[in-house]
């Protein structure tokens, strides 16, 4: 997997050291929902004592201690579902970190919280259709932040949906990268889980022009 070292002293990320860890794709349904979170930092992070929450907002409600060490750039997942289930739907390799079988899950119109051991947010995006008109419903659809500015600061007017993204929506990503940044899993759900890549400097140059500088695409 690429990492995400080379453009960070182009676009501002948000994040002091143990601040790197960020929401970087949703999705909610009744069958495996799921939630990626990807290290943006340029150095390891220890996830041990680590949680997710809801719109209840509780530190600790599901634990993450099962990541343990993520490294810079690796995209980590929790999904409704079993894991290894969830693995062979989207054909995800066995390197890719899944926690499954969380209870806390989402609905239409709610909130991802990501907590460190301290129990201190580190992420928060509340989301839904219904509460932010003109805002993706991702329902079966993965959610995507469409620029490094989207990431960490809670805005879900700045998402858009994967399939979109890179595959000729609203903002067609496919000449400058030559590859479609989405797929569709065994369910016939569109998203791009387990992998959060940011263009080469060149690339990332262009993409700037644009005012964009996030890309999402499979191997």
């Amino acid at each position: 997997m690429k990492n995400l070292i080379s453009t960070m002293a182009i676009f501002a990320v948000a994040g002091a050291a143990g601040a790197d860890i960020r929401i970087t794709e949703w999705m909610y349904n009744n069958t495996p929902e799921y939630v990626e979170f990807t290290n943006l930092g340029n150095t390891p992070i220890d996830m041990t004592g680590w949680s997710y929450d809801d719109d209840s907002r509780i530190p600790g409600a599901f634990d993450l201690s099962a990541f343990g060490i993520v490294r810079p750039g690796e995209s980590v997942l929790i999904t409704e579902g079993e894991a290894e289930a969830f693995r062979a739907s989207w054909s995800l390799p066995a390197s890719i970190k899944i926690i499954g079988e969380y209870t806390n899950n989402l609905g239409r119109n709610d909130e991802i919280n990501l907590y460190n051991d301290a129990g201190d947010l580190i992420d928060r995006l509340t989301y839904g259709d219904q509460s932010f008109p003109g805002s993706i419903r991702t329902q079966n659809r993965g959610g995507v932040p469409l620029s490094f500015d989207a990431i960490g600061v809670n805005d879900v007017l700045q998402w858009g949906f994967a399939d979109q993204v890179a595959g000729g929506g609203p903002i067609d990503l496919t000449e400058v990268y030559g590859a479609v940044g989405f797929f569709t899993n065994t369910l016939g759900q569109t998203g791009n889980p387990g992998y959060f890549f940011v263009p080469t400097p060149g690339a990332a140059a262009l993409l700037a022009l644009a005012g964009l500088a996030t890309v999402r695409r499979r191997r």
